[in-house]
């Protein structure tokens, strides 16, 4: 600073020192212009630079301040003054630390502990506000906190002056004299600490940290060690608060003063070196240790406030420390980050730092780490594991904190089942996450002894001499499952069998819901508990899987179904994969051991072999069992809702006998389970799962075609995985590469040793998951239908799904078709009628009389000049055929059938038998089976099966069943359609008369029909969602395409005209009336005035002959109108 510069501000700090000076005695007229100047000169400070106070200036400042506090008494200073000068004092204590005199330090050390002590005048107590005891605590703080070589140099002082100066200052407050100023400071500062004001709150922790790390002597620590701990703890858990939490830097700044507070007072270091642990370090020490057991250290005499720290107090002492410490254990859930980051610097300290002082505490301290190890925030989740791999690995007593975590393990795990009985969600969670954090601290990316030896201790316990069979059994008691009431699932089997969906994405497996475990995240606990034992125990573990996977083949009792779902657990932590996402199946930098892919082959092998069992095995299974001499609890937990009543409890002796513990049977959750087990042994296999196929295809096929939602869903979760795993596009590529291992393994269930009644739903999803590549294999799959066929022609439950089966065959063909035009059969035009003459005046009669048996020749105009004629050689006589050329050249025309037509073919020819069958159902599908055979194939290959199955296509348009009439109708309404030459002289010969007597039928069921009578008019056709509805669809479309070939039938024409009038009617179903609009407008096409007659008859009077034909209650005359519209135009 320039001479000038510091002239300047010598002058404009002299305009505000002088009139403090000179009014420095307060009354109340001064006291508010002193408050006014004492904000001006706070205001001047902070603007200057507080290196550029001088030693000089500081003086000169400092003396109008210190007549303020001499002239006046302590209880005539307002808060508001003394607030004021407190806040100047420790502004120019930031530069004056370095020149001010002890003397007047310690003066100002003293008069600030005395405010925040409330005894500022000779012992008498007198409280300041909050405001007045923060400013004296920051000013201590401005006082007492370090400065580096870094604030010496910018002085322009030497580096070694700031820790010259701190020594000064250290030696000051560790004088004896001092001494209880000290111990009073922290004991005003722990009173203060407790304030609600959070600013004055965490300045008191701020210094009390400071005071005890640097300046409070080694033996005060321990004397003020209780009072810091107590007030600690509630500080950090907020006891007293209104609000219900503490603020995370409160927290933080409370485990500070408290962390260090122990570890001065009862770290090893210091209780060694005073005696209250023994030392050893030769085998000397060793022989007199029960010698100088008994003696005890003298009280030091270089103070009376100082406690000697003695194995009795250490005694005393750690067991409170202990108390208190267990009390921080809600900070483990704590919504701020920085309260975490605390704990973990807190336990991670104290446990380095008092392993022989607090050595009961340890365990507790590793818990709070475990915990913090789970946290939600990823920074605070990876100080807790580096805390926990440092202390095991660099730690002096590591191998003591390895088998305390080991002993925590084996603890955890056998509370576990006590927990679960007793439904305490909260317990339960914890000690799965326990454990958890304990097999991900093995599992760091480290290859240090310390971690090796956890995974080796896990897989020790879950290995051959664990004792599984012991523990294992008390937890399988209480693990129960539930079958999920509702079972969501983005892609369900039934949509994938009514839609031809073959590429299926992701498709998550089914939740399982606990018996006793509510909460969603325990039960997610647990789930990754087991997983983490197993990833983290490694190949040993191997033998728990197995040992699980045994009692869960034995039944599908409750507890059979737990071992199966640990067993699921395990391998998928063992395998390294995941049920929940394919995120693991695409790394290709996972490896596992031989043994793993060994024992996970010979597992899927063993768990498809459930599927082998028959209905006799099952029956067998339901016996009652003999309870298991390890399954008994050893403990009994009755947790009972509600009141508890008075007089059970003040009975003597039981009056009643132990209920027996109910073992439910639940074989859907048993088989959802080893659908599980499958998919994670695709997983850990992959690509060399593929040999596999021939046993687990059938398994997961017959699960997804099962009414069970929960196995369903759950098998086709599993097809979907196994795909990924195996590195398949799509399922249906899988099983097309994999057909003839399903289509085996489904023949070898359709015999008479081994008949599944599935088997043919299997083979009907197969071939819809497969989709039109199956065309090229389909051979093979109607072979062995019509094989069954033969064998099981008396079974109708088996000869429905071989037709089903069939159905779905040609379903496929027939998509193929429509997807490759091409290759569809070669169909004749229709008649054309454009040449048929329309009447529609008596003139044109006239004119077409006289004419009408000459016929058309089209006279040739074009000249070609001299060329025959006729055709060269004998002139050709009547009756002679075709010739050779002609005969070979119609021969060619012809296309050999395609695959796709030669199978259809096949399927009709040996299927049209079963149209007598005895089942409705069957005769059915068969129908069905026809009209999909109509299009694929051509017309040589289908006339002769229809010419020949027309008497039974007759029959069933007589048949009780309206299903089946229904289909039948559809078969016609198909023919028509694409063989409409052959079809027109038959329906008007043999499909009208029945389908007139239904339209009868219907008309006499109106008349009946109370409805019809109250004005309903459409009875029976109202809804889209009926057989009687498919029958009249059908029955339209059929005479609708007889109307657009040949020339009608005059009598049975005029009778379809009257019949199908009720169908334009408003309260029809939509596309009926849709249906019979086309009909009406394709009659008119042939005779436009019949169809005006028959239509402005039934709602118009037009005419006392035509009264007959009057009919309002149907509500026509819209389509009417609109069909003569489009008639007329």
């Amino acid at each position: 600073m320039t001479s000038t510069e510091g002239q300047a501000q010598f002058q404009r700090f002299k305009a505000i020192c002088v009139p403090i000076l000179s009014s420095s005695k307060l009354t109340p007229s001064t006291i508010p212009a002193i408050s006014s100047l004492l904000s001006q000169l706070i205001q001047g400070l902070r603007d200057l630079d507080p290196v550029t106070l001088t030693p000089s200036f500081i003086s000169y400042v400092f003396f109008p301040l210190s007549s303020i506090l001499q002239r006046n008494l302590s209880s005539e200073i307002p808060d508001q003054i003394l607030e004021k000068v407190l806040i100047a004092l420790g502004i120019l204590s930031e530069n004056w630390w370095w020149t001010c005199e002890l003397k007047i330090f310690e003066q100002v050390f003293m008069l600030c502990g005395a405010v925040v002590g409330g005894l500022e005048s000779k012992g008498k107590e007198r409280a300041r506000d909050e405001e007045t005891k923060e400013a004296a605590i920051r000013c201590i703080l401005s006082l007492l906190h370090k400065r580096t070589p870094e604030d010496a140099t910018a002085r322009s002082l030497p580096a070694s002056k700031a820790e010259a100066r701190a020594q000064e200052i250290q030696n000051l407050l560790r004088s004896p004299k001092f001494v209880p100023i000290i111990g009073q400071t922290i004991d005003s500062v722990l009173g203060t600490a407790a304030s609600s004001r959070l600013s004055l709150q965490q300045s008191s922790l701020d210094l009390l940290a400071l005071i005890l790390e640097s300046y409070a002597p080694e033996d005060l620590i321990p004397t003020v060690l209780p009072g810091v701990a107590s007030t600690m703890t509630k500080v950090a858990l907020g006891v007293g608060s209104s609000k219900g939490w503490t603020n995370g830097l409160t927290v933080a700044g409370a485990l500070k003063v408290l962390r260090i507070a122990v570890v001065k007072a009862v770290g090893d270091d210091v209780c060694m070196k005073e005696g209250a642990l023994p030392k050893f370090e030769d085998l000397e020490d060793l022989a007199n240790f029960s010698k100088s057991e008994e003696a005890e250290p003298s009280l030091p005499t270089s103070t009376k406030y100082g406690t000697a720290r003695t194995p009795s107090w250490l005694r005393g002492t750690t067991s409170q420390l202990h108390m208190a410490i267990n009390t921080l254990n809600p900070l483990v859930k704590h919504p701020t980050p920085s309260a975490l980051y605390a704990l973990v610097d807190f336990s991670s300290e104290i446990i380095a730092t008092t392993a022989l002082t607090l050595p009961h505490t340890q365990p507790l301290l590793i818990s709070f780490l475990l915990s913090l190890s789970n946290s939600e925030y990823p920074k605070v989740r990876g100080a807790a594991l580096q805390s926990l791999r440092d202390l095991l690995s660099s730690s002096n007593r590591s191998v003591d904190l390895l088998q305390m975590v080991m002993q925590m393990t084996s603890q955890n795990l056998a509370s576990l089942p006590r927990f679960l009985a007793s439904q305490s969600d909260a317990k339960t969670q914890h000690v799965a996450e326990m454990v958890i954090a304990i097999c991900r601290v093995a599992l760091l990316p480290d290859d240090g002894p310390a971690l090796t030896s956890i995974s080796k201790a896990i897989g020790k316990l879950l290995g051959p001499s664990g004792g599984i069979e012991k523990w294992g059994w008390s937890l399988l008691s209480v693990l129960e499952f539930m079958e999920p009431s509702v079972t969501i699932a983005h892609t369900s089997a039934e949509h994938l069998m009514l839609e031809n969906n073959q590429n299926i994405a992701w498709v998550p497996f089914p939740e399982l819901s606990l018996k006793n475990v509510s909460s969603r995240d325990a039960k997610r606990s647990l789930e990754e508990m087991f997983c983490a034992l197993g990833e983290a125990g490694g190949d040993p573990c191997l033998f728990s899987v197995e040992w699980f996977t045994e009692v869960g083949r034995a039944g599908t009792r409750s507890r059979n179904v737990a071992a199966m779902w640990c067993a699921c657990r395990l391998l998928e932590g063992l395998g390294k994969v995941s049920l929940m996402s394919d995120t693991y199946l695409n790394d290709t930098m996972i490896r596992r051991s031989k043994r793993v892919e060994k024992r996970s082959r010979e597992l899927a092998r063993t768990i498809t072999e459930l599927w082998d069992k028959s209905d006799f095995n099952d029956l067998a299974s339901e016996a009652p069992l003999e309870a298991q001499g390890n399954e008994d609890f050893d403990f009994n937990v009755q947790h009972q809702k509600g009141l508890v009543p008075l007089h059970e409890t003040l009975q003597i002796f039981q009056s009643r006998s132990t209920k027996e513990q109910k073992i439910t049977d639940q074989p859907i959750i048993h088989r959802g389970l080893c659908l599980q087990l499958i998919a994670i042994t695709a997983g850990i296999l992959q690509s060399r799962f593929n040999s596999l196929f021939i046993f687990a295809l059938y398994p997961i096929l017959h699960s997804i075609v099962s009414p069970a939602p929960f196995i369903s869903s759950t098998g086709l979760a599993t097809l979907n995985y196994v795909t990924i795993a195996t590195s398949y596009a799509s399922p249906s590529n899988l099983l097309l590469s994999n057909f003839d291992y399903a289509l085996d393994s489904v023949s070898r269930r359709l015999t008479r040793r081994w008949l599944d009644i599935d088997a043919t739903k299997v083979l009907v999803i197969l071939v819809r998951l497969v989709g039109p590549e199956v065309v090229a294999k389909a051979g093979d799959v109607v072979e062995e239908c019509f094989d069954r066929l033969d064998a099981f022609h008396g079974y109708g439950i088996i000869v429905d799904g071989l037709i089903e089966v069939l159905t779905e065959v040609l379903n496929v063909i027939e998509i193929d078709v429509k997807a490759n035009l091409g290759s569809g059969p070669k169909r004749e035009k229709r008649p054309d009628s454009e040449g048929l003459v329309r009447l529609k005046t008596l003139g044109t009669l006239f004119q077409w009389l006289p004419a009408r048996n000459v016929g058309y020749t089209e006279e040739e105009t074009t000249n070609y000049g001299p060329a025959p004629r006729e055709a060269w050689g004998p002139p050709e006589e009547e009756g002679d055929g075709p010739t050779i050329a002609e005969a070979r050249q119609g021969k060619a025309e012809e296309a050999p059938p395609t695959p796709s037509q030669s199978l259809t073919k096949q399927i009709i020819a040996r299927s049209l038998y079963f149209l007598t069958h005895d089942s409705p159902v069957i005769r059915a599908r068969i129908l069905l089976l026809l009209s999909l055979a109509v299009p694929v194939l051509p017309q040589s290959a289908l006339l002769p099966s229809i010419h020949d199955a027309w008497p039974f296509i007759l029959n069933r348009l007589k048949d009780p069943e309206t299903f089946i009439v229904a289909a039948a109708a559809n078969l016609v309404d198909v023919l028509v359609t694409h063989v409409g030459s052959f079809m027109y002289r038959k329906v008007w010969d043999d499909v009208w008369p029945r389908f007139q007597a239904i339209l009868k039928q219907l008309e006499l069921g109106d008349r009946a029909s109370a409805l019809s009578r109250r004005g309903r008019s459409a009875v029976g056709t109202e809804s889209a969602y009926t057989h009687s509805h498919r029958l009249y669809r059908s029955l339209l479309r059929s005479m609708t395409g007889v109307m657009q070939g040949v020339h009608p039938h005059e009598p049975s024409y005029w009778d379809c005209l009257v019949l199908l009038r009720r169908f334009l009617g408003q309260d029809v179903q939509e596309e009926l009336q849709t249906c019979a609009k086309e009909f009406y407008v394709a009659a008119g096409e042939r005779n436009s005035d019949a169809v005006w007659l028959v239509l402005e008859g039934t709602f118009e009077d037009i005419g006392i002959s035509m009264k007959f034909m009057c009919e309002d209650r149907w509500r026509i005359e819209p389509n009417a109108r609109e069909v003569i519209g489009q008639l007329e135009g």
